[in-house]
């Protein structure tokens, strides 16, 4: 009795998922609270395990649908750029949504400007890594906008999609390779940073290039795959400093997965690779040196911007969010089948029972893990970092689901793929009408006044919103904490703006100190935003 209810509970989870996700698609998440789906998927699942089906029926061969039949006749390349289009309009679609970059996106923005045309880099900091401005740089040169700067976010986007899918489908084959970028395409994490221009996804992909690499080097005999490590090392750090710490996590989980013996049998191309590597960052170094007087001085510099309330706070973050709110109720599921994979390649090994591919697995799913643990540890949490971790348990997920499933491999991953495109649009009306909410109202009021402060002569802004204020104004901008540190030359017209309820601002008696007495005009910019009204105090020479 209990297992026919886990059975008919199974069912009615499954048509729960599927339904919400179609009213969602049509337009009827409002009344989700924050527009977030429930995890049905999640407890059909639960529920499947309880019911004893899968244990039952996991060798049965099932007829294959005819559908799926005719679907499995188109080549995969076609699937493979199907997948590509739907990720070029999510991105389209989701521009309307959040058409002002915001603070992240303006620092970097800020800083290709600059090298652009010499205007200020408003927000930026030593830490910051220079590729993705490099990228900016050029993007501006065809085209001086934010849409140029967006461009490169698609670009960087389907960068990775296509290491994705050329990684997944030497580790699975080429149609679960698919399945794969489908079931990552529809998870909020990811896909909310999709529109945005930041160097989260693209240093995603570089990052898995090495992993793939290590992979490689040790199960082709010969194999120089370690010499083209610093290859994409080299510009995965540029674009991303954070990639550190994951490139730590995956050096730890080949050491423990593949043993210390199988990396000192290839000693010449590890050196090799150790100093291609130094080669490379040696521009960095010297940089670092020069700005910091030390070599490490940037990382270091970088890993206490984390904002962390205490150590491992960003850890308890991706514990309490893992896996539904990182990846969404299907690439939950999926997950969560990746690290059962794991778990089960772990106790054959341990066994000696292994079978083929059981080392990788636990290489990739170690991977995954000590990303969580090592970025946690280092740096605040957020879903952007930890995409690299997300891809690799997806992709063993798949993968186990295909291989539990055996003669029913096909219409269930036919089936998940299926679901997964119908959460891809779901998931976009989330993050256009949820998750986007937030920073595109922001904009509202932030950009209104910037824009009214545009000026031929130099300029200064103090605010609590430095770079997007930078951004739109054209001046430099500043945080009230560093404009009292900082000497303003006598012909830069000093600004201070002042919102309503905005973040970061002086109190009556702090203020009339940094006044120091001095006159200053006053203006009012009303704004529909969520800061409320503005006041500008442009201080007198």
């Amino acid at each position: 009795m209990r297992r026919r209810t886990a059975r008919v509970l199974t069912v009615v989870l499954i048509v729960a998922a599927v339904v919400q996700q179609v009213l969602i698609v049509a337009g009827f998440g409002g009344w989700l609270p924050g527009w977030q789906p429930w995890p049905y998927l999640l407890g059909a699942a639960v529920a499947f395990g309880v019911s004893g089906v899968g244990r039952e029926a996991a060798g049965a061969e099932l007829p294959v649908p005819r559908v799926v039949l005719l679907l499995r006749r188109l080549p995969v390349g076609v699937w493979v750029a199907g997948v590509f289009g739907l990720a070029a309009a999510v991105w389209a679609g989701l521009q309307d949504h959040e058409p002002h970059i915001g603070h992240e996106e303006a620092v970097y923005a800020n800083k290709a400007r600059s090298w652009l045309d010499g205007t200020p880099d408003a927000g930026w900091g030593t830490y910051r890594p220079v590729g993705l401005p490099a990228l900016g740089y050029l993007a501006l040169t065809l085209h001086n906008s934010v849409g140029a700067l967006r461009a490169v976010a698609l670009c960087l986007t389907l960068f990775t999609l296509g290491v994705v899918y050329l990684v997944a489908s030497r580790w699975t084959t080429p149609r679960r390779a698919v399945v794969v970028l489908l079931v990552l395409l529809s998870g909020i994490g990811f896909l909310r940073r999709v529109p945005e221009f930041l160097n989260d996804i693209g240093s995603t992909g570089l990052v898995l290039l090495a992993v793939f690499l290590v992979t490689r080097a040790q199960e082709r005999p010969g194999s120089r795959a370690l010499l083209a490590l610093p290859l994409v090392v080299v510009p995965a750090f540029y674009l991303r400093y954070g990639t550190v710490a994951n490139l730590l996590a995956v050096a730890l989980a080949a050491l423990v997965a593949y043993g210390p013996r199988a990396w000192a049998a290839q000693w010449r191309r590890l050196v090799g690779a150790g100093v291609l590597l130094l080669l490379g960052l040696v521009p960095h170094f010297l940089y670092a040196a020069r700005a910091t007087g030390s070599l490490l001085g940037v990382i270091t510099w970088a890993t206490s911007q984390a904002n962390r309330s205490f150590f491992a706070d960003g850890l308890l973050y991706y514990l309490l969010i893992f896996p539904y709110r990182l990846a969404g109720d299907l690439g939950a599921l999926v997950m969560v089948a990746g690290l059962v994979a794991l778990a089960a390649a772990v106790r054959r090994l341990a066994g000696r029972r292994a079978r083929d591919g059981d080392r990788r697995c636990v290489f990739l799913g170690l991977s995954a893990v000590f990303a969580f643990v090592v970025l946690g540890c280092t740096s605040h949490g957020e879903a952007r970092f930890v995409y690299l971790p997300v891809v690799l348990l997806t992709v063993l997920g798949v993968q186990a689901v295909a291989e539990r499933c055996r003669g029913r491999s096909a219409p269930v991953l036919a089936g998940l793929a299926a679901m997964a495109a119908l959460t891809v649009l779901g998931t976009a009306h989330v993050v256009a009408h949820g998750a986007m909410r937030g920073p595109s109202r922001l904009s509202e009021s932030t950009v209104p006044v910037a824009r009214s402060l545009v000026t031929d002569r130099p300029c200064l802004l103090v605010s609590g919103y430095e770079p997007e204020m930078g951004w739109y104004s054209g001046c430099d901008a500043v945080t009230y904490a560093q404009y009292r540190e900082r000497a303003v030359p006598p012909h830069v017209q000093v600004s201070l703006v002042l919102f309503d309820r905005g973040r970061l601002q002086p109190g009556s008696s702090a203020l009339k100190a940094l006044l120091d007495g001095r006159d200053v005009t006053t203006r009012v910019v009303p704004t529909d935003g969520p800061l409320g009204t503005a006041r500008v105090l442009t201080l007198h020479p």
